[in-house]
This record gives structure tokens, C-alpha cells and sequence, in this order.
């Protein structure tokens, strides 16, 4: 499939009849869907090239760069719906795409577990479809608030490549509060060069104070 940047429901239910409900309910509020008759096919896509590769396995690089969230039945053939997810957690995936589970009324104990290991919620059979969709939106919405934190990450990331050791030295001590002269001292350096080098620091780190740096490194932590 072709990854985009309009939020995606992913809709993986082995009945024909759950399927195209719940897509033509997503198109009255406008929003794309994308259909699996089954675990197995739903796996299959998220694996992209690396499928076949059993436990190896690791998803493909384009399924964080878009907010998405999936509708998952708990009880399928095959693989079930609990056997997905338990993957999804293990890959990532489900922290980027809200998992929200679709259940009988014998599944909510198992469900409300789930939720507790990490899915985003779940709705029991027969479900109000404003509620779900209402859900469903605010899945989307933290898969979006997700994608752009781990888009900023990344950036952090990428500008602190950019530093040489000793520009690090010097951040690290700027950020625990230390003067020019003490950060001299305590790297045996001059003052003009510890200038230079936090000077360095800040256009790399695309800063302009210590407490901008500081705050940028907590949220790298």
C-alpha cells in the first residue's frame, strides 16, 4: 500500500458485513479507511519487505511517518485479533497506531486487559457508531500528537550528531548551570574557547539561551 498524510482507519474484521459498515461509517465524517478480511493480511502489509522473515521481522519505515489507527476484532480465524496486537506491541506499532478493539460481550474482560497492556480502548457489539467514530477521531488525534513528538525527536537527534565531542562536553555543563570560567575550569579549557564552542552549541541546537538548551535535552530524555 501507499503511505499518506491523511490520517488512516485500519479496519481488520473477518466479516464482509462489519467491514463495509464500518467504512461507510468512517466516510461520514470524512475519514479514509483501509480494509483486512483477516490478521494474517493486516500483518502482511505492516511487514512490508520483510515479510517471511519471521521473528526477524521489522516494520516498514513509512508506517510512522502517517497517523493512523486500527479497528481490530478480537476473535478471527487464524490469527486472532489478540495475537496481532501482542505483535504490534512488540514492533512499535501499536504506540504509533491506537489500537481499538471490537468485541463480543464475552471478550470485554479479555479487552479491558488489553487496554491495560496498551490499547487504546475497546467497543462491545452492538456499538453506538457516533461513540466509535467518536473514539476513533481521538485515537487519530493522539497518533498525530505521537508522529509529530517522534518527528521532533528525530530532529533533536539529528542536530546532536552535528556536535563534536568537546561541543558536547561544554553543553552538558551549560545545562547543569555552570558559568563560562567553572566550565574552563573544569575542562582545562580558556574562557574565550568555552565562548566559542557554547556559541556552536546554540546555532547547532537552533537555541538561544541555556534554559532553551535545557529544556530542548529534557525533551530528548
Amino acid at each position: 500500500m501507499n503511505f499518506t498524510d491523511t490520517p488512516t482507519v485500519f479496519i481488520v474484521d473477518d466479516d464482509a458485513s462489519v467491514r463495509e459498515g464500518m467504512a461507510w461509517l468512517l466516510r461520514t465524517r470524512r475519514l479514509l479507511s483501509e480494509s483486512f478480511d483477516s490478521a494474517e493480511a493486516f500483518l502482511a502489509m505492516v511487514q512490508g519487505h520483510s515479510a517471511g522473515d519471521g521473528a526477524a521481522w521489522q516494520p516498514d519505515p513509512a508506517l510512522l511517518q502517517q497517523s493512523a489507527c486500527i479497528l481490530l476484532d478480537v476473535r478471527m480465524p487464524g490469527m486472532s485479533g489478540l495475537a496481532l496486537f501482542e505483535q504490534l506491541l512488540a514492533k512499535g506499532i501499536a504506540q504509533a497506531w491506537p489500537v481499538i478493539f471490537l468485541t463480543g460481550h464475552a471478550d470485554v474482560p479479555t479487552a479491558v486487559d488489553s487496554v491495560k497492556r496498551g490499547a487504546f480502548d475497546f467497543c462491545e457489539k452492538p456499538f453506538s457508531d457516533n461513540a466509535l467514530v467518536d473514539r476513533v477521531e481521538q485515537a487519530l488525534a493522539l497518533s498525530q500528537e505521537r508522529l509529530l513528538a517522534r518527528k521532533t525527536q528525530q530532529r533533536l537527534q539529528s542536530r546532536l550528531l552535528e556536535l563534536t565531542e568537546r561541543e558536547r562536553d561544554v553543553m552538558r555543563l551549560v545545562v547543569e548551570g555552570l558559568p563560562n570560567k567553572l566550565i574552563a575550569d573544569q575542562l582545562d579549557i580558556s574562557v574565550r574557547t568555552v565562548e566559542v564552542h557554547r556559541a556552536r552549541v546554540f546555532d547547532k541546537m537552533e537555541v538561544k539561551s541555556a534554559v532553551e538548551l535545557a529544556n530542548l535535552m529534557r525533551q530528548l530524555a
